[in-house]
Order: structure tokens, then C-alpha cells, then sequence
């Protein structure tokens, strides 16, 4: 029974070829590698609305190639919807894009057609921009991974996961929600002031909306910034008693 499912483990990974093949995935205009085993990229969405969100693939490899993408709704609140552009870095239209009618299956893999596969030369990248757009009052967490597949749509070469965090207006409280952040600006540490709900549950996230922390904060919390990098930071207050808000804050050692 044992070599049986050995035998099953090494099949399916041959049959999927998580190789890693010198593929490496930056957020647009970061040098942080977050493909496979160094992500997930974290975002907030700022509203129902759609946006998206841009990632540069790098073929580190000595060859050239040509990729397709394929994406797993890992885990969507219903009613959300998300699309894709998939081009190279000097198409100036942006690739080719699909829309979520046209994304109709989970996993779905872009099309493998001579009008949309293009080289990919050692050292040149291409821009996968997926857009994501949650449903109104749908209040959610959404988790989708990127592959980077073959020419032929069979291996998986490597990918990047994404995941979407999106609270839903509600109306505000009668008495409205007090916080204050002090100091602002911080060097070592901030202070947290909470008043007219308690607990109120909060997230800081960097200038590129990764999330740095999650927690909460009953009338007064201190946070050290000491491991922080110089910059702007936004911490988002949820509740459901009241309208999310955000807080800008600015850390500089």
C-alpha cells in the first residue's frame, strides 16, 4: 500500500511539474519574489468596485518561452467576479484580456491560440494583471492562485497566490467611532486610541497593501514599529457596527 501511494504522489507531481522553472513573480515595480512559497500577495479592496492588480513574470531561464495562465478560485464569496490580462511587457495594449464571462470554469487556463501565445526571451517578462471585483454588501475573503503554464496548458511550472479582503459598508454608529494614532509621525512605537466601540478589530497594511498586522484593540493598544521600514503605512478599522474607515500613518527611523 505504501509504494501504491508513493507511486500516486510522484505521478501526480510529474503530472503537474511544479518546477519552479526559473520563473520569478514581482508585484509590478517590487523586487520581492512571491512565487510559489513566497507569497501570498494580501489586498484589501477599496471598495465593490472592480480593480486590479499588476505582477511581473520574469523567465529566468536560458530558453525561450511561451506561457499561459491558469487560475483557481481557491475559495470566492459568491457573486464576486474577477478577470485577466496576460501580454508581454512591450505590448502596449496591455495583452489579451478576459473577461468573467469568458472565465466561466474553475480552474480555466488563458487560450493557447498562435494570436495570443507570444516568446518569452531569457531575462524579458511578462505582465499578468488579474481584476477582481466583489459583489455588493457580499462582505468576504477570496482566495485565487496564478499558475504559469505551458505553451501546451498540461505542466505547471510555478504561481502566486492572492488574497482579497473585502468588509462591506454598513451604517455608521449613532455616536461615531473616535480613534486617534499617536505619535504620527512614529520612529520605535504607536499608540492606538479606540473610543465609542470596544473591541474594534484593526489591520495595518504597507504603502503596496500588504497586510502587516491583524488584530484589535479595546480603548487602547501599543504597537511596536521598531522592525518597520521607513514609509507610509494605513491601519483599517472594522466593526460591525459601523463603516470601515482607514488611518494613515507615517513611520520614519
Amino acid at each position: 500500500m505504501a509504494k501504491i501511494i508513493s507511486l500516486f504522489i510522484f505521478i501526480c507531481v510529474a503530472v503537474m511539474g511544479f518546477a519552479q522553472d526559473n520563473i520569478v513573480i514581482y508585484l509590478d515595480g517590487q523586487t520581492t519574489d512571491l512565487s510559489s512559497g513566497n507569497g501570498p500577495h494580501m489586498i484589501t479592496a477599496p471598495s465593490a468596485a472592480v480593480f486590479d492588480v499588476t505582477f511581473d513574470v520574469y523567465n529566468n531561464s536560458n530558453n525561450t518561452r511561451q506561457w499561459r495562465i491558469t487560475r483557481s478560485q481557491l475559495s470566492v464569496p459568491a457573486g464576486w467576479t474577477d478577470g485577466l490580462c496576460w501580454g508581454h511587457s512591450t505590448d502596449p495594449f496591455g495583452g489579451s484580456c478576459y473577461s468573467s464571462t469568458q472565465m466561466n470554469t474553475n480552474p480555466w487556463t488563458s487560450p493557447g491560440g498562435a494570436a495570443v501565445l507570444f516568446d518569452l526571451l531569457p531575462g524579458e517578462y511578462g505582465k499578468m494583471k488579474p481584476d477582481f471585483n466583489p459583489a455588493d454588501g457580499v462582505s468576504g475573503t477570496a482566495h485565487y492562485r496564478y499558475y504559469i503554464t505551458s505553451s501546451s496548458g498540461t505542466t505547471y511550472y510555478d504561481s502566486v497566490d492572492v488574497i482579497v479582503d473585502y468588509v462591506a459598508a454598513v451604517k455608521p454608529l449613532n455616536e461615531p467611532v473616535s480613534v486617534s494614532i499617536v505619535p504620527n509621525p512614529a520612529d520605535d512605537y504607536i499608540n492606538i486610541n479606540v473610543n465609542g466601540v470596544d473591541p474594534v478589530q484593526f489591520k495595518v497594511f504597507d504603502a503596496m497593501g500588504s497586510l502587516i498586522i491583524k488584530d484589535q484593540v479595546s480603548s487602547t493598544k501599543k504597537i511596536s514599529t521598531a522592525e518597520f521600514k521607513s514609509g507610509v503605512y494605513f491601519v483599517s478599522f472594522e466593526g460591525a457596527a459601523f463603516k470601515t474607515f482607514t488611518r494613515k500613518v507615517i513611520i520614519r527611523h
